[in-house]
């Protein structure tokens, strides 16, 4: 009998190549999303498009709706993935970004204890953590230093299920993921904003794009690979937490400069600073230290960081170029 898998957030960027990889593996997969999501169908289709995937609504900071979801489901994993992941926004409105990331995650939680107690449990923890580093790279035992209100909530989410794997003897994993892309990326997202830009600038529809911190420095990966440890956390005999990274690191305007080349732009003629994209208190630097991962899980990640920016450049210039030759049919 199949296992059965529960993906929150499975409309997005992890959620979509995570449903893939286990489907793959012949999993029975289930996500769980907002009604409100549930409404922009073509949003969501554009991940999950052609995916045998079950979808229930569900308001993940309502316990009652949590519960029932699980209680139909029964799920043997539980990946959870659903929150408010904008760092920006997360100052804008720190109490909705709480709210969903912690007391969210309580939900599930609470729900596994009640009902699956045997399940296991994944939490999309991240190097926001660290934030004000004070060593480099970071790794399981770096001190947490969060400078957001984002990055807190997720520090919150990791104690949380790290408790319930000590007080309760739940299989609870938290993967530290650093920096992850695709084109998936919601283009709210930096990475994804330059490499749409560089599509609209190519085809004529803008002239400009306006960022912030052009030195801010991350560890970016590839999400089709993170999404593989999440698995592979699940999998093993003992529940613990893991680094997700590459080790190496760039800062934004490196992403930025060598996405224009590629598309044979130049980008000092189309990008503009705007400080109204600077953050109150912003992460200098992040580059984790994936060797527990490596050594434990045998996971390494595939992707270098020069073809990640080609492929998300080529996706966008493509989707663009679909986008007109549909719009030249109707």
């Amino acid at each position: 009998m199949a296992k059965k898998a529960l993906i929150t957030g499975i409309s997005g960027q992890d959620g979509s190549y995570l449903a893939e990889l286990l489907i793959e593996k012949g999993y029975e997969v289930f996500g769980i999303e907002r009604r409100v999501a549930l409404q922009d169908q073509k949003a969501r289709n554009e991940r999950l498009q052609n995916l045998d995937v079950k979808i229930f609504p569900c308001d993940i900071t309502n316990y009652g709706s949590v519960f029932n979801a699980v209680s139909k489901i029964k799920p043997d994993e539980i990946y959870h993935l659903a929150g408010q992941t904008d760092v920006k926004y997360s100052f804008e409105d720190p109490f909705q970004t709480l709210d969903t990331n912690l007391i969210g995650t309580l939900n599930i939680l609470e729900a596994i204890r009640s009902l699956v107690p045997k399940a296991k449990f994944y939490f999309a923890a991240s190097s926001e953590m660290f934030g004000k580093a004070e060593e480099a790279p970071q790794n399981e035992k770096t001190r947490f230093h969060p400078r957001s209100p984002y990055g807190i909530s997720k520090v919150a989410g990791f104690y949380l299920t790290q408790n319930y794997r000590e007080a309760y003897g739940l299989f609870c994993c938290s993967g530290i993921l650093f920096n992850h892309e695709s084109p998936r990326r919601g283009k709210e997202f930096v990475t994804r904003k330059i490499t749409d830009a560089i599509a609209k600038i190519k085809k004529g529809e803008i002239r400009e794009l306006r960022l912030g911190n052009l030195s801010a420095e991350r560890d970016w990966g590839y999400a089709g690979d993170y999404v593989e440890a999440m698995w592979l956390m699940l999998q093993q005999k003992e529940p613990d937490d893991y680094v997700i990274a590459t080790g190496e690191t760039y800062s934004i305007k490196e992403f930025l400069e060598l996405a224009f080349k590629y598309a044979g732009l130049n980008w000092e003629d189309y990008v503009k600073i705007d400080p109204s994209n600077f953050r109150p208190s912003d992460v200098n630097s992040l580059v984790g230290d994936y060797s527990k991962a490596k050594r434990v899980l045998g996971w390494e990640p595939k992707t270098k960081f020069t073809e990640l920016v080609k492929i998300m450049v080529d996706a966008d210039i493509q989707a663009l170029k679909e986008k007109l030759i549909r719009s030249l049919d109707i």
